[in-house]
C-alpha cells in the first residue's frame, strides 16, 4: 500500500499531502520525519534524483523538482523500485503541468491541477494510473477512449 504522498518547499512546508491507512495521530510524526529527511539530504541535490530510506517494511522515495520536495511512502508491495516508478510519474506529470521543474509560486497557481494528477495516479493507496496521455484526458475530465 501507498501510505504516503507528501509535497512540500525547501524550507518543510507542506504544500500537499495524502495519507492511506495512516492513523491520524501518527500523521504529523510522518510529516515530520519526512521533512528533516528531506532537510538533511535534498539540499543541493540535482533535479528528480532519487533517494531513499527504509525502516523495517516501510520504504520512503523522495527527490526534489524545481523547488519542491517530493516524498512517497509505501509497504508491503510498494518496495522502493515500485516507489521509484511512482515518483517518476508523479514528477513527469507535475512537469508537464506546470510546463517546466516548478518554482513554489507556480506549484501554487498550477494546485488544482496537480491534486487532479494525484487523485489519477494514485487512488486509495493504490498505483491507478501511469501513462501520462491518460492522466492528461482524466484531468481534463475527458473519457478516456481506450478502456
Amino acid at each position: 500500500m501507498l501510505l504516503a504522498v507528501l509535497i512540500s518547499n525547501s524550507e518543510g512546508n507542506i504544500l500537499i499531502e495524502r495519507f492511506n491507512g495512516v492513523p491520524a495521530e501518527e500523521r504529523s510524526h510522518w510529516r515530520s520525519f519526512l521533512v528533516k529527511l528531506g532537510a538533511d539530504n535534498l539540499k543541493g541535490s540535482r533535479n528528480e534524483e532519487l533517494f531513499v530510506a527504509s525502516h523495517k517494511s516501510v520504504y520512503v522515495v523522495y527527490t526534489v523538482i524545481g523547488d519542491v520536495y517530493l516524498y512517497v511512502v509505501g509497504k508491503d508491495e510498494y518496495d522502493e523500485l515500485a516507489l521509484a516508478e511512482v515518483i517518476f510519474i508523479i514528477t513527469a506529470s507535475i512537469r508537464d503541468v506546470c510546463q517546466k521543474p516548478p518554482s513554489e509560486r507556480l506549484f501554487l497557481d498550477k494546485y488544482g491541477r496537480i491534486c487532479l494528477c494525484l487523485d489519477e495516479i494514485v487512488w486509495k493507496g493504490v498505483l491507478e494510473n501511469t501513462e501520462k496521455e491518460r492522466i492528461n484526458r482524466l484531468i481534463r475530465l475527458k473519457p478516456p477512449t481506450n478502456i
